[in-house]
């Protein structure tokens, strides 16, 4: 048996969540009775799943005490970094954006190492697969750093793959043609700031989000700018894209090499720089792995089957 102390109320109801579900949740996974009294938890049962459901909520109960929540995505995370071997519960790291009292952390280690590798160079490679954060957390970060008064500008760019005949058929002008190629980076920045407050800022010119093809020609300064799926780069555009940096920008460049769209004959402009550039100081390469995965729990699975 294995007891513990929660601090007051309000620990307890977001640590039980609505009707208990987290608790019967937990008490299901682990095959261990749970006894919850006067802010005391007892657990029962065989001595190594009583181990291993004490270290997971002593996990959330570190979660709530630093963030003062709960999501069902927390308790996911946890009970899977813990099944792969990591302890990692939460990062110090904290990411304000703009909607307010909202704070945006890295939910593993390799996240974690991530936003560091932001904070401290001018051009960072994130590779890894889908659900890893890859470009949420560089939204994020964009947009701390433009709140802080740091740099004046987003700009977040995208390839349009099918660029040619199937792009032609969409309705509309360019912009409206390039949309849905963009949507992931406007969903990314509604999450963490007002729409009516986005738009705003893509009239002032603020946030700019354009496909590649578009920034052929520009030098942008004082620009926190991030390149989405990048695999689907060719190496000409790569280049193109990397020598529009200009003074005071800061560059994320993200993608997946398992998930390249571009024709047999065509190299990923990604996989081709990592040689390229894996010596240059001030360049940093970061990798994903799928225990960075922070979707629902079964895309680890998913991704591991394509990988096997």
């Amino acid at each position: 048996m294995r007891e513990i102390r929660l601090e007051n109320n309000d620990e307890s109801s977001l640590l039980f969540g609505i009707h208990d579900k987290n608790l019967k949740m937990l008490r299901g996974l682990y095959d261990v009775k749970i006894v919850a009294r006067d802010g005391l938890l007892k657990l029962e049962g065989e001595n190594d799943q009583v181990k291993k459901l004490a270290g997971v909520i002593n996990s959330l109960i570190k979660i709530i005490r630093t963030s003062g929540k709960l999501d069902e995505e927390d308790i996911q995370i946890v009970i899977e970094n813990r099944k792969l071997g990591s302890g990692f519960v939460q990062s110090e790291q904290a990411i304000e954006v703009f909607l307010n009292g909202q704070l945006v952390r890295p939910k593993t280690e390799g996240q974690e190492s991530y936003v560091k590798a932001i904070i401290n160079n001018d051009l960072v490679f994130c590779i890894g697969p889908a659900g890893t954060g890859k470009t949420y957390l560089a939204v994020a970060l964009a947009l701390s750093i433009m709140k802080s008064g740091f740099l004046k500008k987003i700009v977040l760019a995208r390839p349009a793959v099918e660029a040619g005949e199937k792009l032609g058929f969409l309705p509309g002008d360019i912009q409206a043609k390039v949309n849905p190629y963009l949507r992931p980076l406007y969903d990314a920045l509604a999450d963490m700031i007002e729409i009516v407050q986005v738009k705003k800022f893509m009239e002032n010119d603020l946030i700019e989000i354009l496909p590649l093809a578009f920034m052929r020609g520009r030098t942008l300064n004082d620009s926190f700018i991030i390149l989405d799926e990048a695999q689907n780069c060719t190496v000409k555009q790569m280049k193109t894209f990397l020598t529009r940096l200009g003074v005071r920008t800061k560059v994320v460049v993200t993608g997946d090499i398992t998930q390249v769209d571009l024709p047999s004959n065509e190299v990923s402009g990604l996989a081709d720089v990592q040689e390229r550039l894996k010596d240059v100081p001030g360049i940093d390469f970061v990798y994903l792995t799928k225990k960075d995965i922070v979707r629902h729990r079964l895309v680890r699975y998913i991704v591991d089957a394509y990988e096997t």
